[in-house]
């Protein structure tokens, strides 16, 4: 990884991948989440900004990337990040191990706006395209608000 040279000459960094805005009501997903293009990245790392509107907000983040470069007839196009959770390993056995779709929760700390970051992530030049839904996941009848930029390097 060559930290000295974040990205490429002319591309464009941190880029917008949710815009400053309310969460969907009532706990449901974004309908339409940003697509970027991010084909030859290695990496990227996501900053992310929610602000509760009530105590106890939280909001709920999930990653899907596609291997294509745009939508394909037919096939699905777009694959969510997942987790992997190792199984106990004993001689003479073979071991289970679970894989699963991931959500990712964040809850609110305080009131006004909470800044993280999540990353880097690994694409290693071969996902096309990326994007970040979201949804409030704490106090569903009074969505916060989210902003997630991304920074692609190699």
């Amino acid at each position: 990884m060559a930290l000295d040279r974040p990205h490429p000459v002319g591309t464009r960094n941190p880029v917008t991948i949710r815009a400053a805005a309310a969460l969907p009501a009532a706990g449901v997903w974004d309908a339409t989440p940003t697509e970027v293009a991010c084909a030859g990245f290695n990496w990227v790392t996501f900053y992310i900004t929610y602000t509760r509107d009530a105590a106890g907000g939280a909001m709920d983040f999930q990653i899907h990337t596609s291997p294509y470069a745009v939508d394909q007839a037919g096939v699905e196009d777009w694959f969510y990040q997942t987790i992997y959770g190792a199984g106990a390993v004993a001689a003479g056995a073979d071991t289970t191990s679970n894989v699963q779709r991931e959500v990712i929760t964040y809850g609110s700390t305080a009131a006004g706006a909470e800044t993280f970051v999540y990353g880097p992530i690994i694409l290693d030049g071969t996902v096309e395209r990326v994007r970040v839904r979201c949804c409030e996941s704490g106090v569903v009848g009074s969505p916060g608000d989210c902003h997630i930029v991304a920074v692609f390097y190699n």
